[in-house]
């Protein structure tokens, strides 16, 4: 079902879960480009397949925010402020392990791996890698068995990297509960049933109309948050 936060005649700003893709997808599953299609074609009298540019993605396994164009010239207005650094946003996420400071940052070069599709952290000099920038503050600590401690941290990318947030905190002893695809741990069918703590929970760019500056902030439903206090006071976006 599709969870819309905000929408005009220009942008449709939507959560996306966990376990769907953010732009079409092949074969019969549902995609989110998919949802805002039939969302936009049962709501207008025009004919044809609706207009819906995808700005900028979250892997299929991470929830968050995304805003979609409805036309092209708001396509291209918030594709510049992507690539211009105009458009901002956080991710939630549970570390195994504890972070040394509150607030930490990690430049690393990461190199993609196409036939896995995976990545990982080189030297500078490797061919094809590319620079990876990131902040991670800290919020708070628990011990949870059979994990041992868990860091509740926010983080903001400076880069847009694949898999970037997971490879460089994996890199970094940090590695995020129920990844599977770079924390080891949980490779073991004991923990199947832990999802990817890692979600983009804060959003803000320029509406491509009018400029206004637009937020939106929402929390994912982790288990796992639950056993953390205060997380709404913690975490203000």
């Amino acid at each position: 079902m599709l969870q819309i936060l905000y929408e005009d005649e220009s942008v449709i700003v939507v959560w996306k879960p966990a376990g769907v893709e953010s732009q079409s997808a092949r074969g019969l599953k549902m995609d989110m480009v998919s949802m805002i299609k039939r969302h936009i074609h049962n709501l207008s009298s025009e004919k044809g397949e609706p207009y819906v540019g995808v700005i900028h993605r979250l892997d299929k396994p991470v929830s968050g925010i995304l805003v979609y164009a409805k036309d092209r010239k708001s396509a291209a207005s918030l594709s510049r402020q992507v690539c211009e650094g105009g458009m901002n946003k956080k991710y939630l996420a549970v570390l195994c392990g504890q972070v040394d400071k509150n607030v930490d940052k990690y430049v690393d070069y990461l190199l993609k791996e196409e036939k896995s599709n995976i990545s990982r952290i080189v030297d500078k000099g490797i061919s094809g890698a590319k620079r990876a920038e990131l902040t991670c503050k800290a919020l708070q600590n628990i011990d949870r068995e059979p994990y041992g401690c868990l860091t509740l941290a926010e983080i903001t990318l400076l880069t847009g990297r694949h898999h970037q947030i997971r490879v460089q905190m994996a890199g970094h002893g940090l590695p995020l509960l129920g990844d599977r695809k770079y924390n080891p741990d949980f490779a073991a069918a004991k923990r199947e049933g832990e999802k990817l703590a890692l979600s983009a929970c804060w959003l803000s760019f320029g509406h491509p109309v009018t400029g206004k500056r637009m937020s939106f902030h929402q929390m994912p439903e982790w288990e796992v948050l639950t056993e953390f206090e205060a997380v709404e006071s913690s975490y203000c976006g």
